[in-house]
């Protein structure tokens, strides 16, 4: 019996029946295992099973990670609307003062209406600072973004579709409506 790379033909041609390879046909790979010898398909297993291991492993730190960034994510954004409302609160808080310090006052009825009227105009700065702003409805044309009709009006002083007196103002935070203003609009039939 020749050998040829260390084996015998005799386990040559059982490997090419097994394998169903032509006779004589040399071509082997990495990957075929020599009958008997399981310590090169042990070691592939291994090699395979330490993938695994090494990639489940990965994925259950990048799971980790993912759920820690999100978390972390809800936190601050919770934190950042405690400290939004914080700031707004602390900017009314002379308002707030003033409120106090008017209603200790004993004085008479004017005094206290110009009081009051100074303590209105300070809680409209403060909430102008904070980019609240009236919006303009009366003798102004109806605009359903921004006006809520409560109710029509007949008349023939106003054009049709005017607002003809306003109920409640409405205000706007910079571009977003908070609440509509509420108003009764003139429907003019003459026009």
């Amino acid at each position: 019996m020749r050998k040829s790379n260390g084996r015998s033909e005799v386990e040559k041609s059982n490997l090419d029946l097994e394998h169903e390879l032509p006779p004589g046909d040399d071509a082997e790979g990495p990957e075929q295992a020599v009958p008997g010898d399981s310590s090169a398909g042990g070691s592939e297993l291994q090699k395979i099973t330490a993938e695994r291991d090494s990639l489940l492993d990965r994925l259950a730190r990048a799971q980790a990670e993912f759920e820690n960034a999100r978390r972390r994510t809800v936190k601050e954004q919770q934190d950042f609307r405690d400290y939004a409302a914080a700031d707004a609160i602390k900017s009314l808080l002379p308002v707030l003062d003033s409120f106090e310090r008017a209603l200790q006052m004993k004085s008479d009825a004017a005094e206290f209406r110009n009081g009051i009227d100074l303590i209105y105009k300070q809680l409209q700065t403060a909430l102008g600072k904070l980019s609240l702003q009236p919006i303009a409805a009366k003798g102004q044309p109806f605009d359903p973004h921004y006006h809520e009709a409560i109710e029509m009006v007949d008349t023939t002083e106003a054009p049709d579709h005017q607002v003809i007196e306003e109920l409640q103002r409405g205000y706007r935070l910079k571009d977003r409506l908070l609440r509509p203003a509420m108003v009764k609009v003139a429907r003019n039939p003459g026009k």
